[in-house]
């Protein structure tokens, strides 16, 4: 009966520290993993961080080329009037 006893602790504990490393492996690859998400995550966001920076500057530069624009035309027009 103790020969049972002792090979149900052996297994037992044989059998504990297989899923605690289990355990710890699937945790090391869940972080890794979270890990390259992250940094993809990063390096998207700064690519669409300075093509929003790159898209405002345009966005404040049409007003001054549209008012180049209109004071060129009204350039024009007065020097079609004057020939």
């Amino acid at each position: 009966m103790t020969e049972a006893i002792l090979v149900a602790l052996i297994t037992g504990g044989l059998s504990l520290a297989g899923v605690i490393v289990t355990c710890m492996a699937t945790a090391r690859k869940t972080a890794r993993k979270q890990e390259i998400t992250q940094a993809v995550m990063e390096t998207k966001l700064e690519t669409l961080t300075r093509e929003v920076r790159h898209h405002n500057n345009f966005a404040q530069r049409i007003p001054v080329v549209e008012y180049e624009i209109e004071a060129i035309c009204r350039r024009l027009e007065n020097l079609e009037q004057a020939q």
